[in-house]
């Protein structure tokens, strides 16, 4: 069996993207156009992925330092496509051994369509990727014989008149036997209008040798669409947008405005889930059947369990959502949270790294942090746990059936066992004992005709 061998070319200074970031790592969808290029090639299973770099290489390895199964191939200076890849062949090439070329800048590559390049060159072929385009104006042209077949691949730089109105452009993707390249590469020229050494030239070296030649057609335009501009950048990131809202829609969702849904992650919903304008999922999102998510939300990394509604403008990150439960509008649930079946979280109310449990209710401008908090709790407006102390994080404990007055301080550590009461205003700094009412004895004092102190009024 041959081993697979995928090289990315990635050493592009991205000129026309106008940032000290490398092009490869400017974000599509959440993560880098990189990561998307890379996560084709895995699916692919290939025993190496070589990533060629150059400009800003430094950056781009350290933006994928974690990822250890890959290889890295330094080129410089940039003397084209073909010395790139020549750059990345390992040397000890089998004969047997097949290789991908693949771009760091052509994001949305699908594996499917890789992966009928590979079967190809298994066979003993050289693969190539093209497209039909309306208006092929910068693009290198497939060139054929009267018999159809595939002959050379012509820039446009290079190009006859003719030659400029083919349609047929290629997409630069191909895979061959590794052995053919490693025979090919060495020997391409530099006598072009660019001064570079193009790897595009060996589809001329195979005809010559009367080795075997295939294409296929890539099915959408978006596959093979590389970013050179920010505007083009933003034309490609609504349209992989819009893809997964098709198959959301496809797979059962209501989409309020399709066009205005951003996935930067993995979305998963099951049947039922409704989704309004203008919401944001980024990480691992799972919504159970008959979630409803109101309009301008965020929601990520974040489990939410079925028939939960979360309404406007609420941000959960990092946190479990039981069933029935409801959040929001205006709510954060930040890190570490997780709130049980049929709760309520309501307006201005901000909960991290806490378990609320079943049927429990922070319906108004209250801070929950740290705390672990019982069922049937009842917690009052204006309610804060007070759970830091200049140097430690300290937790808050809520029995069962407790029920928490308006504007009262929760001061950590403490316990407020099950069935107390706390009336409004009072800071809590000891333990209150279960079923009991604790609060802070004050004094209300009235004084009649009292007059409020007036500004004096302007001449």
């Amino acid at each position: 069996m041959p081993l697979l061998s995928v090289v990315i070319l990635a050493a592009g200074q991205g000129t026309r993207m106008r940032s000290a970031l490398p092009k490869v790592l400017h974000p599509l969808a959440g993560r880098s156009l990189l990561a998307h290029v890379i996560d084709s090639a895995t699916q692919l299973s290939p025993d190496i992925i070589t990533i060629v770099y150059g400009h800003g290489g430094d950056t781009v390895r350290a933006a994928f330092a974690d990822q250890t199964r890959l290889s890295w191939a330094e080129q410089s200076p940039q003397l084209g496509t073909g010395h790139a890849v020549l750059q990345a062949l390992s040397p000890e090439v089998r004969a047997t051994d097949i290789t991908l070329v693949l771009y760091g800048d052509v994001p949305l590559i699908k594996a499917e369509t890789l992966k009928k390049l590979t079967i190809d060159a298994e066979k003993n072929q050289l693969a190539w990727l093209t497209m039909t385009v309306t208006n092929p104006k910068g693009l290198g042209r497939i060139v054929r014989n009267a018999a159809g077949r595939a002959q050379e691949i012509v820039e446009e730089k290079d190009a006859t008149e003719s030659q400029r109105n083919i349609t047929e452009i290629n997409t630069g993707f191909l895979a061959c036997p590794t052995a053919w390249l490693a025979r090919w590469l060495p020997n391409l020229n530099s006598n072009n209008a660019q001064g570079e050494y193009y790897l595009t030239d060996i589809l001329k070296h195979a005809v010559d040798e009367n080795l075997p030649v295939v294409t296929h057609a890539a099915e959408q335009a978006w596959e093979v669409a590389g970013i050179n501009s920010r505007d083009q950048l933003a034309e490609l990131e609504r349209t992989y947008q819009m893809e997964k809202a098709k198959q959301l829609m496809q797979d059962g969702v209501t989409l309020r405005d399709p066009s205005r849904l951003d996935v930067r992650g993995n979305l998963q919903c099951a049947t039922d889930v409704t989704i309004d304008v203008n919401c944001i999922f980024e990480g691992n999102v799972m919504l159970a059947t008959g979630v409803i998510v109101g309009a301008n939300c965020i929601l990520r990394d974040c489990q939410i369990g079925t028939g939960s509604e979360i309404l406007p403008f609420t941000m959960i990150d990092s946190a479990t959502i039981g069933s029935n439960t409801r959040i929001g509008p205006y709510a954060r649930i930040r890190p570490g949270t997780i709130l049980a079946d049929e709760v309520h979280i309501g307006n201005f109310v901000e909960v991290k790294a806490s378990d609320i449990g079943h049927g429990s209710k922070a319906n108004h401008l209250s801070y929950i942090g740290d705390s672990s908090v019982g069922r049937s709790v009842n917690v009052g407006a204006g309610t804060i746990t007070c759970n830091y102390d200049g140097a430690d994080k300290h937790r808050t404990v809520i029995g069962d059936n407790v029920h928490i007055g308006s504007d009262v301080q929760l001061i950590a550590p403490v316990t407020v066992h099950a069935g107390a009461t706390v009336g409004a205003g009072t800071t809590i700094w000891k333990d209150v004992p279960a079923d009991s009412l604790a609060l802070n004895e004050k004094t209300q004092t009235v004084k009649s005709g009292w007059q409020r102190p007036q500004k004096p009024q302007k001449k």
